[in-house]
């Protein structure tokens, strides 16, 4: 009967608790792991074991050469804001379930379309994307189960699964001029008589020589929006770029004046590249053709 009793009273306990949605503590805490690459964002959910004296990837313990979730608890979940490539192979932008199969010298990374997949509920058919990544032995152990990116560029990265005295390293990138200029596209789209987007439009494509005509068109359409410095610099550069001086000093000298009457504080940065440019553009002008019988007296 005590049995009993004290049984109902835990069954009571767990109800109320699970109702009220309280909050303790996991033995595998979760974790989320947001990185950058140019401009696509990478996002990994996970839940994060620790050894407690365990040796994993062996028979015992996250078997070697088995279907891991790559974590604990729940399944871990990958998002890539645009399509990334992985060792080499195109994953599409989107969330997928990360999955390994951990071995001693190469791992099985797999990326599944089964967001609430298990070891058990795993299916091949429901792969995105498999591919093989090195593991290799690393000097110190790592105590709890960490992923992390690593060796970063502006298209590049790496991301690492380390745990114990193993460290699998997938390679990834990213195609960012693409993306960046799809993002352009995008915004100008979105807001085409908008000053700012469309100067930071403009300012893009002068950065990467990148249909200047086009930038040409964008700028026009934020200087008659709302005349700023910034935006009048802007068309000054690109006027620059295009070999067109004469234009481009008288051009650079509005954007000096009117920064320096507009009490902005952000032009004390722009100042010296204007003068700069100014004095660029000025020395690229045309000599004036001397005029014929200058300085002669008339007989």
């Amino acid at each position: 009967m005590r049995k009993l009793v004290l049984s109902g009273i835990t069954l009571g306990l767990a109800a109320q608790l699970a109702t009220a949605q309280i909050k303790l503590p996991s033995p595998s805490p979760g974790a989320t792991v947001i990185q950058t690459i140019g401009v696509t964002d990478l996002t990994v959910k996970y839940s994060r074991p620790s050894l407690k004296g365990r040796t994993p990837f062996t028979e015992a313990f996250v078997p070697s050469g088995k279907v891991w979730r790559t974590g604990a608890n729940q399944a871990t979940a990958f998002t890539t804001s645009t399509d990334l490539m992985v060792n080499g192979q195109t994953l599409p932008a989107g969330t997928y379930a990360i999955l390994s199969i951990p071995a001693s010298d190469d791992w099985t990374l797999i990326f599944s379309k089964d967001l609430s997949v298990t070891e058990q509920s795993y299916k091949q058919d429901q792969d995105a994307l498999r591919v093989s990544i090195k593991s290799s032995a690393t000097a110190e152990p790592t105590e709890t189960f960490t992923i992390n990116f690593s060796d970063l560029t502006d298209s590049t990265a790496s991301m690492n699964f380390m745990w114990a005295n193993r460290k699998a390293k997938a390679d990834l990138a990213v195609n960012t001029s693409a993306n960046a200029a799809a993002s352009v596209d995008k915004a100008v789209a979105e807001k085409p008589d908008d000053a700012a987007v469309l100067q930071a439009a403009a300012n893009y494509n002068l950065s990467k020589g990148r249909n200047l005509d086009q930038a040409m068109t964008w700028i026009d359409k934020s200087i008659a929006a709302k005349e700023t410095f910034r935006n009048l610099y802007v068309k000054s550069q690109l006027l620059g770029k295009m070999g067109k001086f004469a234009e481009a000093v008288p051009m650079a000298q509005k954007a000096l004046s009117l920064g320096q009457s507009s009490n902005d504080p952000s032009f004390p940065f722009f100042k010296d590249a204007i003068e700069k440019s100014v004095s660029e553009y000025t020395a690229k002008l045309p000599a004036m053709p001397a005029l014929k019988g200058k300085g002669k007296k008339k007989a």
